[in-house]
């Protein structure tokens, strides 16, 4: 699906240093392939910069969203090294992001909610089996290392007669300092299409 990636982000990559790509992505290169491998979420992954590439290598590869692999070429090429600022925002509190993120670029959590309605049980199995880590939010919350430096948490509430389920995506503040705003929509796309199908 690399080819829905302009070109020049392969070649922006190819012209950086790989250790500076390393130290500041959290990821490792192989000299001899001149690609970098990454794990990311449930999925290991090879970015070959001179085939505008990335491939999964793991044996149990789960292939993603097509958005999924601009997150992670664009990941490689604008993360910092910085530590995780601690304080879990929603999309609102993302600068520019009250006007980005409706119409095309919804959060789309109806694929969680249409899938588990008031079922919280199946709801911490499917983030179970995708390595999550339950937390005291919500009616069922659940945080996931989707990369080195970036965490999202899951929240879902159950509904009523009045209230439909509700599930909700919080970020820590520092993605800001990492991804822009279509970057962070790729990004969650793959969080709720990947928790929203599957077997539970």
């Amino acid at each position: 699906m690399a080819d829905r990636i302009d070109n020049s982000y392969f070649v922006e990559l190819a012209e950086q240093n790989p250790a500076d790509i390393c130290r500041r992505a959290g990821c490792s290169y192989d000299t001899d392939n001149r690609s970098y491998r990454i794990d990311l979420w449930v999925n290991e992954y090879e970015v070959d910069p001179a085939q505008c590439r990335v491939t999964g290598i793991n044996d149990d590869f789960t292939p993603p969203h097509e958005y999924f692999d601009l997150f992670i070429i664009y990941y490689l090429l604008r993360a910092k090294e910085l530590r995780l600022n601690g304080e879990w925002i929603s999309e609102k509190d993302i600068p520019g992001g009250s006007g980005f993120f409706r119409g095309p670029h919804d959060i789309p959590t109806e694929m969680i909610c249409n899938r588990f309605h008031n079922d919280i049980g199946a709801f911490k199995k499917r983030c179970e089996q995708l390595h999550g880590t339950a937390i005291d939010m919500g009616d069922a919350a659940f945080t996931f290392r989707i990369a080195p430096r970036i965490p999202v948490t899951v929240l879902y509430w159950t509904g009523d007669e009045d209230f439909s389920p509700e599930a909700k995506i919080l970020y820590d503040r520092s993605i800001t300092e990492h991804l822009s705003l279509d970057i962070i929509f790729a990004l969650v796309f793959e969080v709720c299409s990947r928790i929203g199908a599957g077997d539970s």
